[in-house]
């Protein structure tokens, strides 16, 4: 109730002091066809991400069924590659019907002059790959927390929270630091400890590793973070023209969410791949051969590792008996291992993102 009232108040209060700002003259029609076009491109890249691994980039593995209608493990090739095919064209598809719009002086999805301008282009490029290796991040590791180390939510919780610290410590001296080093140095300095942060967690992961010590280089990374965001929102619309800064923002905002989609989806795809080459390599160095084995690596990679606290709290009451010790540690082992490649592949983006942050300091005319 007291959120409730809060926000009441807010409301109210924004109703009654904050000045009603338009735009340039809001042109005629609603783009449907745009709006149907973008959620069909990105709705078809996000599936084949997610899905690839499961039913095959290429040569189907699994059967999907949809409603009714199948897509046979028989036909000649994935459905993966053609979501692929119907990204693109949709992709192509909207551009051109946005730039049809705005000949015909009707309302666009997306005012592609925005694009002309090099800061705003470099600028969502940026966020685009900072948020893809963020989500990432923060996809694998409540798994690997979890599963892998047995914690509990509030201990995963608490472990995680220290981003949030790292945040709120360098809110403080991004002032500072944007004064000195301008904003453009302020988002190179924020990436770069977020790079390293990410860098340093995933050779610290272990099947045994200590939550407090995970907690270390997400204090790193969150000040990365901190430093990096709010510079960067600014360093993107600095060179919109005030008339169609809204649209710009929320283009923005778009990029962004795209780019947390993609990166659930990444860090989901790569999980899954590196399970499929981790749990039994790790089954097998610990003695743990044949059909069983198997079964139980697929078990532990179709449920995101959820199966290695089940195992845990049964004991040798479980199937596995007085193997069931042997069987956790390997597999927590393996799981540990593909948490790795997945945060270094967070890292590769945040990496592209600094690099797509070099090009906007230079863009913004910073040396």
């Amino acid at each position: 109730y007291t959120t409730s009232w809060g926000l009441t108040i807010v409301f109210v209060a924004a109703l009654l002091t904050v000045p009603e700002t338009r735009g340039e003259k809001r042109r005629p029609g609603v783009d449907v066809d745009g709006a149907l076009l973008s959620a069909i491109a990105f709705g078809a890249l996000v599936f084949a991400v997610i899905e690839g691994p499961d039913l095959g980039w290429w040569t189907p593995k699994e059967e999907l069924t949809v409603f009714g209608w199948g897509w046979s493990t028989d036909a000649p090739i994935s459905i993966v590659p053609l979501a692929l095919a119907v990204a693109v064209v949709a992709l192509g598809l909207f551009v051109a019907w946005e730039r049809h719009r705005e000949t015909v002086r009707r309302s666009a999805l997306l005012d592609l002059g925005l694009f002309s301008f090099s800061t705003f282009s470099w600028g969502n490029v940026t966020a685009a790959m900072v948020a893809v290796g963020e989500f990432a991040i923060i996809f694998v590791l409540p798994l690997y927390l979890i599963n892998a180390l047995g914690l509990d939510v509030m201990g995963a919780g608490l472990v995680l929270a220290a981003m949030a610290a790292g945040a709120f410590l360098s809110d403080a001296a991004a002032r500072h630091l944007a004064a000195r080093f301008g904003a453009p140095g302020t988002v190179l300095i924020g990436l770069g400890l977020e790079v390293a942060g990410v860098v340093a967690l995933a050779l610290l992961l272990g099947p045994d590793t200590s939550g407090w010590l995970v907690a270390v280089p997400l204090v790193v990374y969150g000040l990365g973070l901190g430093l990096a965001s709010a510079q960067l929102t600014d360093m993107v619309l600095q060179d919109i023209p005030v008339q169609i800064s809204g649209q710009g923002a929320a283009t923005q905002s778009t990029v962004r969410q795209i780019g947390s989609a993609l990166g659930t989806a990444f860090a989901g795809a790569t999980l899954s791949i590196a399970l499929a080459a981790t749990l039994p390599a790790a089954l097998d160095d610990a003695g743990l051969t044949g059909s069983a084995a198997g079964s139980l690596a697929a078990a532990t990679r179709d449920s995101a590792g959820t199966t290695i606290p089940q195992l845990r709290a049964q004991g040798e009451l479980g199937p596995l008996g007085e193997h069931t010790g042997t069987a956790v540690d390997a597999l927590t082992a393996g799981f540990a291992d593909a948490t790795r490649w997945a945060l270094l592949i967070a890292a590769v983006f945040l990496v592209l993102g600094f690099i797509g942050a070099l090009r906007l300091r230079r863009a913004s005319g910073n040396p």
